[in-house]
């Protein structure tokens, strides 16, 4: 009796090809994401090269100017609130892009945009940075990597302390 079941069960099976061709193509809930798909070689490489661009990179949907997300707006708040030097600082949208878009996600193993990047070592998303921000710990760290904006000198002192008129 038990290997009539199973043998039916088998024939309903195989009077479905296309069901089970495309339960092969589904993501399988029990393997990890290396094993569902392996990001390209050229798409490691030009992440590779993007992070390394500049001392703070921040992956974002869309851009510093216009952020397309309300994390990513919170993310270039904060950054600019701590005094981010400008010149040390470099932002990728990734909506102009699906594969850095997935291929971030991969990269860091981490599931969100934004995503920030220091000195090439990745920080984490906007709930990290707005964590690290409310305990000093982020301007603390950017103090250390040396990516703030030099303070300007104010200019109704000189160099003695005393006021110019």
């Amino acid at each position: 009796m038990f290997s009539r079941q199973l043998f039916s069960a088998s024939l309903r099976q195989a009077a479905r090809p296309v069901a089970a061709r495309q339960a092969l193509l589904r993501p399988n809930p029990f393997l990890s994401a290396f094993q569902q798909r392996l990001l390209s070689d050229h798409t490691k490489e030009a992440i590779e090269k993007a992070v390394g661009s500049a001392p703070v990179v921040l992956f974002m949907k869309g851009t510093p100017e216009t952020p397309q997300c309300g994390f990513s707006r919170a993310s270039i708040q904060i950054l600019g609130l701590q005094g981010v030097d400008p010149a040390k600082f470099a932002a990728f949208n990734v909506l102009e892009d699906d594969e850095l878009r997935s291929g971030i996600k991969e990269f860091s193993d981490w599931p969100t945009i934004p995503q920030l990047y220091l000195n090439k070592e990745f920080i984490g998303g906007c709930d990290i940075l707005v964590s690290m921000h409310q305990d000093g710990s982020l301007a603390k760290m950017l103090e250390e990597k040396g990516v703030l904006a030099p303070l300007e000198a104010s200019p109704s002192s000189d160099s003695s302390g005393t006021e110019s008129k």
